[in-house]
């Protein structure tokens, strides 16, 4: 039942990454045409540069459908672990337009601050921008929503790269207004480069989150959240793990870490603990592949074992073995582990 509800869960979620991903092509189209509209009205090199990142915006949705329509084929021979990765690859690739766009915006203000000129119909531009702006906002947001809702960094940043929009708006609106009650019409350009750096900053951080992505960086909350799990959920023979590892790969979480368990269970024994820790983790995550490398107990691992009826057993337990990131992340043997955890007597369970 519990593989169904995931089943389930994970088709309504491919559903709304399309419908949300589709929705902001077709709205994006539609604002960049209002946006160059508004340039015809008004001539003002901040709006130019406003609707220059707009075209961006339409590119980098397309690029971004279809990474998500991509990202939800199954693994195959050629690509095991599916083809979520392509993912970073879509964020990487939309933070990299972002940081073309502030340069282009930085080259045609800096232009206009020293070669400026009068922007004529300049009220009714102002209101059509911040009509257009507001419904960037409405998008923007519900894009970032639903991309966590559903676990998808695609939509989350296209989400951000709408958001990046809606601030060279916002900038623009500001920079304009004051043109028009002070008549300094080189303020249009110096609006659009101080806007300009604002997306740079953005589009540095979508690269950012990119590389992380395919060099298979730490999460810490996700490495926080499995770790509460498997402690919360202990059973009696799991002495000790380490080497706890996770990364994502689109809607998919790859979990692996080595378990200790004792070296008396036979090897059926041992594959229904291996088993039970992968169910508990499947049954939590959903879409979730985990690889557990099982190893018997050794002399050393005595001091942190709980089991007290054991023959095997060649030193008293010394301090309760408590699993949290720093523990069970940890390369060490049971000698360093020892020193990572705390004091108590009491046995899990």
């Amino acid at each position: 039942m519990s593989e169904q509800k995931n089943t389930s869960i994970e088709k309504d979620h491919f559903r709304l990454r399309v419908i949300a991903i589709t929705t902001s092509f077709f709205v994006g189209f539609a604002l960049m045409g209002i946006k160059f509209y508004v340039y015809h009205l008004t001539h003002s090199s901040a709006i130019f540069s406003d609707a220059l990142e707009s075209i961006i915006n339409v590119v980098a949705s397309a690029f971004a459908l279809g990474s998500i329509l991509l990202a939800s084929v199954p693994p195959d021979e050629n690509h095991p672990y599916g083809h979520g990765k392509v993912e970073y690859f879509s964020a990487g690739f939309e933070g990299a337009l972002i940081i073309l766009a502030a340069i282009g915006i930085f080259k045609i203000g800096w232009t206009h601050i020293f070669h400026p000129w009068e922007l004529p119909r300049l009220e009714i531009g102002l209101l059509i921008l911040l009509a257009a702006s507001g419904v960037n906002l409405i998008l923007g947001l519900g894009l970032i929503r639903t991309g966590r809702k559903t676990q998808s960094l695609t939509l989350v940043a296209d989400g951000k790269h709408v958001l990046t929009d809606v601030y060279t708006s916002a900038g623009v609106l500001m920079g304009l207004f004051l043109v028009k009650l002070t008549g300094w019409y080189w303020m249009d350009g110096l609006i659009a480069c101080l806007v300009g750096v604002n997306i740079l900053i953005s589009g540095g951080n979508l690269v950012s989150e990119s590389v992380s992505g395919l060099m298979n960086a730490s999460e810490p909350e996700l490495l926080k959240e499995i770790c509460h799990l498997l402690s919360q959920k202990r059973r009696m023979l799991w002495i000790d793990i380490h080497q706890l590892r996770a990364w994502r790969s689109g809607n998919l979480i790859h979990i692996d870490f080595h378990l200790i368990l004792p070296r008396d269970l036979t090897l059926e024994e041992a594959h229904s603990e291996s088993k039970a820790a992968e169910h508990l983790i499947r049954e939590h995550f959903g879409n979730a592949g985990v690889l557990i490398h099982l190893d018997p107990c050794v002399n050393p691992d005595c001091p942190i074992c709980s089991l007290n009826l054991c023959n095997l057993r060649r030193e008293d337990t010394k301090k309760q073995v408590i699993w949290n990131q720093e523990t069970l992340t940890s390369l060490g043997g049971a000698g360093e582990r020892l020193n990572l955890y705390g004091p108590g007597d009491k046995s899990p369970g």
